[in-house]
C-alpha cells in the first residue's frame, strides 16, 4: 500500500513569526490548493508524528533560527535529512534559509546580534551570511526593503523568455548564500541572485536564492521573502521608506507570483496555473425540517443574546454571530431591552443582581462586538484574514426552507426530503439529527463554530447539524488539518450525552458510530451503493478502495473528528465529518468510485440525510445497549486491521498483531509478538486519543 504525498507542512514552532507562517500558508495555498494541503505543524510534530510519507514539501519561514536549533536539534533535524534524503523537499524562507545550511552567520560583528555556528542540516554545504542589507531590527519594519532580484532563467524549466529578468522582493533580515558560484561543482544551483551593492562579503556570486538536490529530494533556501505578498503588508505613514518599498515590490507582483511557481515546479510539486483565491465567508442559513420551529430555537437564545445598535448578536468565546431577522415590535431583541429596563428599576434584592454589574459586563461585551463589526467591514477576502474576527451572519428562515436562489450548491428541500425518507426507512420515532441544518457555502470550520463557542452549543439541541459546501480552515485530529474544497461533504453534528451513561455508553464510542455511521449511510444510500468499498482505519479515517488502483491499495477519502466538554449532567459532543464527494483532489472521491461501479454520482443533500439518519439510529441503540456485539461485528467488517502486524513506539519498538478494540473503553487490543511472530501472551491496550496509527508504515506512536 502507498500513500499519496498531499501535505505541505509549515514549521510555526518555536522560533517562527506568526506574520511569517501566515505569509507563507496565504502564498502556497493560492499556489498549491486544493491538488495539497497547505498546513501549519509544531516542533513536537516534526519531532514524535509520522508526517514523512504524506509530505510533499516541508517548509521554514521566517523567524529566528536558533529557535528552530533549541526545538530541532538531534531527532527532530534527523528526521528532516532523512526525509529529503529518501525524496523529500525543504524550502527554507530567510530565517529557513540560515537554518538549511551548514554554517551560519549573522552580523558576526554586533555582540547585541551576533548568530554564529554550525547548522545540523547542511543542505547548502557552506554558508548563509548575513545582514545582506544593514538596518533590520527585530520585530520592526525598520530594515526592511524591496530587494532587486535577478532570474536565472537559465536553471528554471519552464520559465517563460517573456518574463522579466528581475523583480522586487519584500527584504528584511536574511543572508546571502557565499561562494555559491564556486559550489556549482557541488551540486549548487542559483534561482536568483542579489544586484545591488551587499552589506557582507558574499564571497563568488551573490546567491539569494538556491537550489541543491540532497540525495533523492530537493531544497530551495532564500535569502529574501518572495513568498510576500504586497497586499498583505501595510503602510505605515510615519516610515514612508517601507511605504515605498511596499510599492515596489508591488510593481512587480506578477513577475515574483511566477518566480514562486517555478520554484515550487523545482521542488517538483504540481502549481497552479492561476492562483487559487480563498473565497469569502458567507451567510449562514438557519432551517428546520419544519420551518415553523426556526422561531422556537431562536426564542430560546434570547438570554445569549447582545444588542448592538439595535440588531441581535452572539458573542461566542471564538466568534461573533450576527442574528439577521425581520423586523418585529416584540422581537427577542425587544423584549430583552424591556426586561433589562425593568431589572435596572427593580431594587437588588427582587432581580439578584447587583446594579450596574450586568451594565458594565455587557459594555464590555459590546466593545468586543462593535471591533468585530469594524475589522469586518474594513477587511478585504484578497489580504490574509483572521477569521475569527469576521463576523458570522446567520438568516433563520421561519417560514420556508432557503430558496436555491439563496443556497445554490446545496437543495434544502432535497435535503428534507431525503432526511424524510431516511428516517421513515430506519422508523425512527421523533428523529431529531437534521432536524435543525445551519449551512454555509463558505465557513472557517464546522467543527470550530461549534465546539469553540460554548455559549451557543450549550443552547443548540441534540442532533443539530451544520453543513458547509467550502471550508478554508478545516480541522482534523491533533495537528492534522483536513482539505476541504468544494466538492467535500463536511458536517458537524451536536451530541448532548448524558453523564449517567459514561459506564454503559462511553462517550470513547462517538467516533465508532460515526465510522459506522458513515458506511451504513453510503451503503444505503440507493440500491447498488453497497458494492463501494468503503474501510475505516482505527481510530477515525475513512478509506476506499482507490479506482483503478492495485487490489489491496486503499486511500483516504475523509475523516471523523468529535471534540467533548462536560457542561452541568451531560457531555457536549461535537462530531465533525469531512468527506470527499465529487472532489478528484487531493485524493480521490465518493463518486469516482461510483463511477467505477456504474453507479450514478452521489449528492451531498441525500448523502448527508442518510448518514444522519443512520447516525441517528446507531446512537439510540447505543444509549440502550452500549457498543453492543453486533455494532463490534459491523465495525470489524469494515476496518483494515484485522490480524495486522504493527510496530509499537509507545512499547519499545515491540511488535505485536492487531485483535480488535475493547467493548468497554474502545481501546485497541493488540497482542505481543515474540521470536518468529510468535504470541507471547501479554496482550497491550492503546487509548486512541493517545496513539497516531500510521496504517502504511505498521506503526502505532505516542499521540502528542
Amino acid at each position: 500500500m502507498a500513500s499519496k504525498k498531499i501535505n505541505v507542512l509549515v514549521y510555526s514552532g518555536n522560533g517562527s513569526t506568526t506574520e511569517s507562517v501566515r505569509h507563507c500558508l496565504y502564498t502556497l495555498r493560492r499556489l498549491l490548493s486544493p491538488t495539497y494541503a497547505v498546513v501549519p505543524v509544531t516542533g513536537d510534530v516534526i519531532i514524535k508524528e509520522p508526517w514523512s510519507a504524506t509530505c510533499a514539501l516541508l517548509v521554514f519561514p521566517g523567524g529566528a533560527d536558533l529557535g528552530y536549533c533549541r526545538t530541532l536539534d538531534g531527532e527532530g533535524n534527523r528526521r528532516i535529512s532523512q526525509y529529503v534524503n529518501r525524496g523529500g523537499s525543504y524550502l527554507g524562507f530567510c530565517a529557513g534559509g540560515y537554518y538549511g545550511c551548514s554554517r551560519c552567520e549573522f552580523e558576526v560583528d554586533d555582540k547585541k546580534m551576533a548568530v554564529v555556528g554550525e547548522r545540523e542540516l547542511g543542505f547548502y554545504p557552506g554558508t548563509c551570511r548575513g545582514l545582506a542589507f544593514a538596518g533590520f531590527v527585530y520585530h520592526s519594519e525598520a530594515g526592511a526593503r524591496a530587494a532587486d532580484l535577478k532570474i536565472n532563467k537559465a536553471v528554471l524549466p519552464g520559465a517563460p523568455d517573456s518574463m522579466p529578468e528581475t523583480f522586487k522582493s519584500y527584504y528584511n533580515g536574511g543572508g546571502v548564500f557565499v561562494d555559491a558560484k564556486k559550489l556549482e561543482g557541488r551540486g549548487v544551483q542559483t534561482l536568483a541572485c542579489y544586484t545591488e551593492t551587499l552589506h557582507v562579503d558574499s564571497g563568488e556570486g551573490a546567491a539569494a536564492v538556491v537550489y541543491r538536490k540532497v540525495g533523492e529530494g530537493h531544497v530551495v533556501l532564500t535569502g529574501p521573502h518572495p513568498e510576500f505578498a504586497p497586499t498583505n503588508l501595510i503602510k505605515a505613514p510615519k516610515m514612508p521608506s517601507y511605504s515605498e518599498a511596499i510599492d515596489l515590490v508591488a510593481s512587480t507582483d506578477t513577475t515574483r507570483i511566477n518566480f514562486m511557481r517555478l520554484m515550487l515546479r523545482k521542488l517538483g510539486l504540481k502549481v497552479n496555473e492561476e492562483e487559487q483565491a480563498v473565497p469569502p465567508l458567507s451567510r449562514l442559513h438557519l432551517s428546520a425540517h419544519t420551518a415553523a420551529d426556526v422561531s422556537d430555537l431562536v426564542a430560546s437564545w434570547g438570554e445569549i443574546f447582545t444588542v448592538v445598535d439595535g440588531e441581535e448578536y452572539i458573542k461566542g468565546e471564538n466568534d461573533c454571530f450576527h442574528l439577521e431577522k425581520e423586523n418585529s415590535p416584540w422581537g427577542v431583541s425587544g423584549l430583552k431591552r424591556a426586561v433589562e429596563v425593568v431589572e435596572n428599576v427593580l431594587p437588588t434584592t427582587v432581580t439578584g443582581k447587583e446594579i450596574g454589574k450586568e451594565k458594565d459586563e455587557e459594555d464590555d461585551k459590546t466593545k468586543q462586538i462593535r471591533e468585530r463589526i469594524k475589522y469586518t467591514s474594513t477587511s478585504s477576502a484578497d489580504q490574509i484574514l483572521d477569521y475569527d474576527k469576521i463576523v458570522k451572519k446567520i438568516t433563520p428562515h421561519e417560514i420556508s426552507h432557503p430558496s436555491t436562489r439563496e443556497t445554490p450548491s446545496f437543495h434544502h428541500d432535497a435535503y428534507y426530503a431525503n432526511l424524510t425518507h431516511y428516517h421513515s426507512k430506519l422508523r425512527t420515532e421523533e428523529p431529531e439529527f437534521g432536524k435543525f441544518l445551519l449551512y454555509g457555502e463558505v465557513v472557517t470550520s464546522t467543527n470550530t463554530l461549534l465546539e469553540k463557542n460554548p455559549t451557543l452549543l450549550r443552547n443548540l439541541p441534540s442532533g443539530f447539524a451544520i453543513t458547509a459546501t467550502t471550508q478554508v480552515s478545516g480541522r482534523g485530529r491533533g495537528s492534522n488539518v483536513w482539505v476541504a474544497p468544494p466538492g467535500a461533504l463536511m458536517f458537524s453534528v451536536v451530541m448532548h450525552h448524558p453523564f449517567q451513561l459514561t459506564q454503559s455508553a462511553p462517550v470513547i464510542f462517538i467516533q465508532y458510530l460515526a465510522a459506522l455511521a458513515i458506511v451504513r449511510g453510503i451503503n444505503s444510500y440507493a440500491p447498488g451503493y453497497d458494492q463501494l468499498p468503503i474501510k475505516l482505519k482505527w481510530p477515525n479515517d475513512i478509506y476506499a478502495q482507490h479506482p483503478g488502483g492495485k487490489k489491496d491499495g486503499v486511500v483516504k477519502i475523509g475523516g471523523i473528528l468529535v471534540n467533548s466538554s462536560y457542561s452541568g449532567s451531560s457531555y457536549s459532543l461535537v462530531c465533525g465529518i469531512g468527506l470527499n464527494l465529487s472532489n478528484p483532489l487531493p485524493t480521490t472521491s465518493l463518486n469516482q468510485l461510483a463511477s467505477q461501479h456504474s453507479l450514478k454520482p452521489l449528492t451531498s443533500e441525500k448523502l448527508l440525510a442518510s448518514i444522519l439518519a443512520n447516525f441517528e439510529d446507531i446512537y439510540r441503540a447505543f444509549r440502550s445497549q452500549g457498543f453492543s456485539r453486533d455494532m463490534e461485528g459491523e465495525y470489524y467488517d469494515s476496518w483494515l486491521h484485522t490480524d495486522q502486524i504493527v510496530t509499537l513506539e509507545t512499547h519499545n519498538g515491540a511488535r505485536a498483531r492487531i485483535k480488535g478494540i475493547t467493548r468497554d473503553w474502545g481501546l485497541l487490543l493488540a497482542e505481543e509478538l515474540g521470536w518468529e511472530d510468535r504470541p507471547t501472551g501479554r496482550v497491550i491496550q492503546l487509548q486512541s486519543d493517545s496513539n497516531s496509527f500510521d496504517f502504511f508504515k505498521g506503526l502505532v506512536r505516542r499521540k502528542v
